[in-house]
């Protein structure tokens, strides 16, 4: 099994020598996972660099100390890809955001579609947002990643088109789509963007402003995924074929 991952904080400089871990991420290796002297451990900034080392010291409950024998940092992936999500139901954004993280998406950005039961308004969207940066933190560290994904403030649909129209590539993901996502001409650089609908679909009115934008629908499959597991899907798709996954 690799070692596990852990966090640490942006002021904290990852480089050879030894390195504390402290916080809430020290409490979870010494006092959940149970670390011991001569363990392997990751740290990282969640922004692309990682550094190697061992537990040299544990103190009380909450703090270790690591001897980083190794640092790197991976370049920004190519191309990028952004998954527009639209907020799901319950607990399956959470899931959504989740699963996302573990195949590899670099951005998310959740959207307030016009179908879209949830609402994120005041301190319920403040809380719902900071969920998802939570649980994108959290698989982040459980899938070995070194760069975490973004997830951005809550978009409207404008919002959304200026975002497509900004991209290399932009896809609505519809049922209806002509075209297969997995013969589309994909750019071997710069961003890609996926738009996801919420349960009831995107209406008419979105499709047509996101096609000024410069956004085509397209279909997955032959099945229709719920909103919540079309983002994974499409994105572990486009690793494939992008050869982010070879």
């Amino acid at each position: 099994m690799t070692a596990p991952v852990f966090v640490v904080d942006a002021t904290v400089a990852l480089r050879p020598g030894t390195v504390t871990l402290e916080g809430p991420e020290g409490r979870h290796a010494v006092s959940v996972r149970r670390l011991r002297v001569g363990e392997e451990v990751v740290l990282t900034d969640g922004a692309g660099t990682g550094a190697h080392g061992t537990v040299a010291a544990v103190h009380g409950k909450d703090r270790l100390d690591v001897e980083v024998t190794g640092v790197r940092t991976e370049a920004e992936p190519a191309p990028r890809i952004t998954v527009v999500q639209a907020l799901p139901k319950g607990d399956r954004g959470e899931v959504s955001v989740e699963t996302m993280t573990e195949t590899g998406v670099d951005a998310i950005v959740p959207w307030q579609a016009a179908r879209c039961i949830t609402q994120w308004k005041g301190e319920r969207g403040a809380k719902s947002l900071a969920k998802w940066r939570a649980t994108a933190r959290e698989a982040g560290k459980q899938s070995r990643r070194l760069r975490f994904p973004e997830v951005a403030e809550a978009a409207s649909s404008k919002e959304v088109a200026a975002l497509l129209a900004a991209a290399d590539f932009a896809a609505v993901l519809h049922e209806e789509g002509s075209e297969p996502l997995a013969t589309a001409q994909l750019p071997g650089a710069g961003s890609i963007v996926l738009v996801v609908g919420p349960e009831g679909g995107v209406s008419p009115d979105e499709l047509a402003l996101f096609a000024d934008a410069g956004a085509a629908p397209y279909r997955l499959g032959r099945t229709v995924l719920r909103t919540s597991t079309a983002g994974t899907a499409a994105c572990a798709l486009l690793l494939g074929r992008t050869g982010r996954w070879s």
